[in-house]
């Protein structure tokens, strides 16, 4: 089974990859875990002023401030994975990944900011949930 694990480096991020990594009949050695981590792009008008490469840099340097812990983590639990980022819209871009990488399954951390919340900001979890053509397993 192919999991797509969503990263944003937040303590919720961290729970939901503790939950994956105890619980065997999620994660098996058989099983392959993309984890993915989605970077806000930076409005026209900063790329206009920095330029392109600048922002690839940042884009770069951002994900593997979040990625770098968490292959250092799945290594140690001996889990076949594999990382990857993109820029975009966080929940399109996980939606999109789960296409690309024909996962299975989707696993994320979710904020658990209520119905409130979600109706004031909206929420990359909900929209993943709605809009997903796999099973999604939300970790609070």
């Amino acid at each position: 089974m192919k999991i797509l694990f969503p990263a944003d480096g937040s303590k919720y991020t961290k729970k939901a990859l503790a939950f994956l990594v105890t619980h065997e009949n999620l994660c098996r050695p058989e099983d392959d875990l993309v984890v993915l981590n989605v970077q806000i792009p930076m409005p026209p008008r900063v790329k206009g002023m920095v330029g392109a490469r600048v922002i690839n840099q940042y884009h770069q340097e951002e994900a593997q401030r979040v990625l770098d812990p968490i292959e250092k983590f799945l290594k140690r639990h001996q889990i076949s994975h594999s990382l990857r980022y993109v820029v975009g819209v966080p929940a399109l871009e996980i939606i999109r990944a789960v296409g690309k990488e024909g996962a299975h399954m989707v696993v994320m951390g979710t904020h658990g900011h209520g119905l409130l919340g979600r109706a004031m900001m909206g929420s990359v979890a909900q929209r993943v949930v709605t809009d997903s053509p796999v099973p999604v397993l939300l970790v609070r």
